[in-house]
């Protein structure tokens, strides 16, 4: 028989390492209603025809298609060979998949949107934590089954939107503990950067390039913009872009230099000073010129979201799309929006052991299971301390005081609860601190009043 095993790049969870993920969830959750978003779901997979072509040439290849069921049947195994051909070819054929598991939440969110639109309140602010998935390498922060936390707005051109997400991402990040840097572009700067480079049509080969930046270095990203048919004289001007260093207002200064004259950037500028100026915490947000983000869909502002003392890609980003819904022939609905990297988070927070001492806790008191009668009482009182909110748990059989005791201490309970026989006939329950060995005495009334905090 095989050894069991799952899938690469994907992982099992215990529950320590489920406590920890939940805590995450539990204050970014908090945060997203503290701010007035409502919680959405969506299926785990969406049609294949949603996702491709939304997320530029890389991302496209790393949509896990899921094969049409059925194709066991005999009389379609003609037409699977056939598709299967077109597909190792490059091509899709609905005749072996049609269907895709998600690559982010942000487009199947566009899809609600769009297939909803009538009967949404504007600005729709949804919140969404699921899973997704993506065919990369795996690698230390990087699965093809993860977990994304998003908050969007859609239907709205405020400015005020970017203040409130980037508010948001400082407030979660310090409820965490974790000390970030969050970086901002705007897609606006990156597209006159385009146009003085010969047009808006070089705009996704300048970005896909320049999203390299950080993994291989200025001299590839050059080499990739002289093969994607960039001119040395523009790959120059990249260059002095990609050179630009300072104060966030003498990156500003620069880049209006350098775009002088043209009224989208101009534009990009102008929002980047918006949000920067509008009160919130300046010593997180860090203009970063190089930041591209390479997804297609993005108009405007960009984020993304840098753990500091580590090393560690983004732990979350996001920007804002004013067409996305448009994919879907719903033109006109604006939209921004910030994802959360839970996975990524988790690694730098266990690294950094920022986790609090007690996110670990789950059963505050055991009770020993020490004969028929015994146990029976320790279950009423058990049953007592659930009503209260205080988790409990009776030892599942008759055993000797030292097994019971190591089965506390490997659960991490610090309260153990004794009653034996003289404790019954004396109505009396004896409780154990293990963190402290301290011993104390009840009454089963005094017991029931105990508030274990």
């Amino acid at each position: 028989m095989a050894k069991p095993g799952i899938p690469q790049g994907t992982r099992d969870f215990g529950p320590e390492t489920v406590r920890k993920r939940n805590y995450i969830f539990h204050t970014i959750r908090q945060v997203f209603e503290l701010y007035g978003f409502q919680p959405l779901e969506t299926p785990a997979m969406e049609h294949l025809e949603t996702l491709m072509g939304k997320y530029g040439e890389e991302g496209d290849k790393l949509i896990f298609k899921i094969l049409n069921n059925g194709l066991s049947d005999p009389k379609n195994t003609g037409k699977a060979r056939e598709a299967f051909e077109n597909v190792v070819a490059g091509k899709n054929d609905k005749n072996l998949t049609e269907r895709a598991l998600r690559y982010d939440l942000t487009i199947p969110f566009a899809r609600y949107v769009a297939m909803n639109h009538g009967q949404l309140t504007y600005p729709f602010k949804r919140y969404q934590i699921q899973p997704v998935w993506r065919a990369d390498r795996p690698q230390r922060g990087r699965y093809r089954e993860f977990y994304q936390c998003d908050a969007d707005v859609v239907g709205s051109h405020s400015l005020l939107n970017e203040v409130e997400l980037a508010a948001i991402y400082t407030r979660v990040f310090h409820c965490l503990g974790l000390p970030v840097s969050i970086r901002l572009n705007n897609r606006k700067i990156l597209a006159a950067l385009a146009e003085v480079c010969g047009g808006s049509d070089k705009m996704t080969d300048i970005t896909v390039a320049i999203d390299k930046l950080d993994k291989i270095g200025l001299e590839k990203v050059k080499e990739e913009l002289w093969q994607r048919g960039l001119s040395e004289s523009q790959v120059g001007t990249i260059e002095k872009y990609l050179a630009i260093e300072g104060t966030n207002e003498e990156k500003l200064a620069s880049v209006k230099s350098l775009l002088a004259g043209n009224e989208t950037g101009g534009k990009g500028i102008e929002e980047l000073e918006y949000v920067l100026n509008y009160g919130s915490p300046a010593n997180l947000l860090v203009v970063d010129l190089t930041l591209a983000r390479g997804l297609n869909y993005y108009t405007g502002i960009i984020f993304e979201v840098k753990a500091l003392n580590v090393q560690m890609g983004s732990i979350g980003g996001g920007g804002r799309y004013d067409d996305l819904t448009g994919l879907f022939g719903v033109p006109g609905v604006p939209g921004v929006g910030i994802s959360f990297g839970v996975d990524r988070i988790y690694d730098v927070m266990e690294e950094l052991r920022l986790f609090p001492a007690d996110v670990h806790t789950g059963t505050k008191v055991l009770f020993f299971n020490l004969g028929e009668a015994e146990s029976r009482l320790a279950f009423l009182l058990g049953q007592a301390l659930r009503e209260k909110g205080v988790a409990a748990e009776i030892y599942h059989e008759l055993a000797k005081f030292d097994k019971q005791f190591k089965y506390a201490e490997r659960k991490g309970i610090r309260y153990a609860a004794i009653i034996g026989p003289g404790e019954l006939a004396g109505q009396e329950v004896k409780l154990k601190d293990l963190q402290t060995g301290l011993q104390t005495t009840h009454s089963l009334q005094a017991f029931g009043e105990l508030s274990f905090a």
